[in-house]
């Protein structure tokens, strides 16, 4: 059945995220698209430093496409690194960044500050980090911590614009869930008003211009001439008059 296909298509994205994310962790794999074409199957992978992902003389490239073709059973594929400009406005980047962080013995609370810095440095309209579970230390009950600056969108069919990845960290004291918010720069909310400008247009209204109708005649006022225009024209008008007809 065609359902069963779809499944199984399925399965074997998930199995390939998994491997590529295994060979590609240290070069800050995010995720990968696949486009079949009738010639070779593209696939995109999404990484913040390319270096490491492509490895000397693209020999990293070469043996992951040769898993991916015989393990995974890809029809010829293509592998393309694609290089994440501004890995601080990414939220999977940011998630996996302070896994490591967490993991590494670092204070939970101050790589979620160092994280707010970094994303609003960056130019993020609004952020939002959340952590939840074993933070309170040896012995303590879990809770849940929830940091956020700017502006955020939480319900609604906008919500789609908002970049959110979700990663559990697995410290000595217990597991603890990391769940990142990014609003890029340049995102639009339709239903977002900008209040200053809108007190701005009532006070200052735009002139509209009555159209004039048809064989209506329309009369222009004369400009008027002020004291020193006319002191001024006199003046010209002697220094043009000849001395013999003065005379």
């Amino acid at each position: 059945m065609i359902e069963k296909h779809f499944v199984k298509q399925s399965i074997k994205k998930v199995q390939l995220h998994q491997y590529l994310k295994k060979e590609l962790g240290r070069a800050g794999f995010t995720g990968f698209e696949m486009v079949k074409t009738p010639m070779v199957t593209r696939i995109v992978v999404n990484v913040s430093r390319p270096g490491l992902a492509i490895g000397k003389g693209g020999q990293n490239i070469r043996t992951l496409t040769e898993t991916i073709a015989k393990v995974y059973g890809v029809d010829n594929p293509q592998l393309e690194i694609k290089e994440i400009m501004q890995p601080d406005l990414d939220a999977k980047s940011v998630a996996d960044k302070m896994k490591g962080m967490i993991e590494r013995g670092f204070a939970w609370r101050s790589v979620a500050f160092r994280t707010l810095q970094d994303i609003e440095r960056a130019g993020a309209v609004g952020m939002e980090v959340i952590l939840s579970g074993k933070l309170a230390g040896k012995g303590g009950r879990k809770k849940q911590v929830r940091f956020i600056k700017g502006y955020m969108k939480k319900v609604g069919d906008q919500v789609k614009l908002v970049d959110e990845a979700k990663v559990t960290t697995y410290p000595k004291v217990g597991a603890i869930g990391v769940t990142v918010r990014i609003i890029r720069p340049g995102t639009f909310f339709p239903d977002k008003i900008d209040v200053k400008q809108t007190l701005y247009d009532r006070k200052h209204p735009p002139v509209k211009e009555s159209p004039v109708a048809a064989g209506t005649s329309v009369t222009i006022p004369e400009e008027k001439t002020t004291v020193t225009e006319k002191a001024e024209a006199i003046v010209n008008e002697k220094a043009e008059v000849p001395k013999g007809d003065a005379a």
